[in-house]
């Protein structure tokens, strides 16, 4: 970290701050300017918050030098974190995106969701989606199924392999939900819940984390810090769109830049959900083969099989025949970009 100290700053103020530095290890480098005086400590960050330093007399300025999500950085890790699951599927490196597909919430008719997940098992999906419990801004909306909704997904796996993504809502719910789920996605709203992403850290279960619709990608990375803090390193980062200022013709503003700085700063794999981005059923398609040539190692998308009747989020929510449509597109679409080695330019750029 570069320690900036003020104009005039005493050689006292200066050295209680270089001992207080030393006895922590950190070797000191000191460069007395004409006007400021600046030292720039080496060491391990996490002995020292720079609030700290703050009060000592004559700092005028903490810079950090390195990025403060350590885990999560391409600093301490190379290679890009591949996400591998028991039936082979891969999420993350130079494997082909995946697609997780299925309706916003599990609804009481379970035929519905398993037309949905055989659709979806037709079209080369690898994961189904779909809430058991549901966070709604009014209390007077569909909630959720709870654990019938869970044993709903888990029928439909067995009926057609898909693998399981459903959302967590209360550290109180985790063991239920990590006993039927084989992804557990934290919702925006949940990005910055650190009791709930400590718990899902000790859990070693892959986890989908969606940014927070006002956060950073800063804060994004932070928060999946905390899991892998905590002992999970299988995190997956899902792009959902921020808040923007013109909500008539979009839900959230889909950042795809996020995907190239997540490539370039993080190891982590990125997926991208246009959904939730755009709310608006019209724009899934665009916006989905946009991810894929932005570089994202996959896309979760609503597909219900009578949007128009769905429980929640039905205007973004794709058809069947839709979804079948888009699948074949993004198909030849990853071919292409597969024949001419695009994604692999793509992250290049990133690094």
């Amino acid at each position: 970290m570069i320690i900036i100290m003020e104009p005039g700053a005493t050689k006292e103020q200066i050295n209680k701050v270089v001992e207080h530095l030393e006895s922590l290890d950190f070797k000191i480098n000191i460069n007395y300017g004409e006007v400021l005086t600046v030292i720039a400590a080496i060491g391990d960050k996490r002995l020292v918050q720079p609030h700290s330093l703050m009060s000592f007399d004559g700092v005028r300025e903490i810079k950090s030098i390195q990025d403060p999500f350590k885990l999560a950085s391409r600093e301490s890790q190379k290679e890009d974190t591949v996400v591998e699951f028991s039936n082979g599927v891969k999420i993350g490196g130079k494997n082909r995106p995946v697609v997780i597909a299925g309706p916003c919430s599990v609804e009481e008719n379970i035929d519905g969701l398993l037309e949905v997940a055989h659709a979806a098992k037709e079209m080369g999906a690898q994961f189904l989606r779909g809430g058991a419990f549901k966070p709604r801004t009014s209390p007077y909306d569909f909630q959720g199924l709870e654990e019938k909704g869970l044993k709903y997904l888990a029928q439909a796996r067995e009926e057609t392999g898909l693998l399981v993504v459903t959302e967590v809502m209360d550290t109180l719910d985790l063991p239920l939900v990590c006993d039927y789920a084989d992804v557990i996605q934290v919702g925006a709203r949940n990005m910055q819940n650190f009791k709930m992403l400590k718990a899902i850290g000790k859990t070693n279960k892959p986890v989908i984390l969606k940014r927070g619709p006002a956060a950073g990608i800063k804060e994004f990375l932070l928060a999946a810090e905390h899991i892998m803090y905590n002992g999970n390193p299988n995190v997956i980062l899902c792009e959902r769109g921020i808040k923007g200022f013109d909500s008539s013709y979009t839900r959230n503003v889909l950042d795809l830049a996020a995907v190239g700085v997540i490539k370039k700063y993080s190891h982590l794999p990125i997926i991208v959900d246009p959904s939730h981005a755009t709310g608006r059923r019209y724009l899934i398609e665009p916006m989905s083969k946009a991810a894929i040539v932005a570089g994202a190692d996959g896309i979760m998308m609503e597909v219900h099989n009578n949007p128009d009747k769905a429980w929640s989020d039905g205007a973004q929510s794709l058809t069947i025949p839709q979804f079948k449509r888009l699948m074949k597109h993004i198909s030849k679409l990853m071919e292409v970009l597969e024949s001419e080695d695009l994604t692999e330019d793509i992250v290049s750029y990133a690094k």
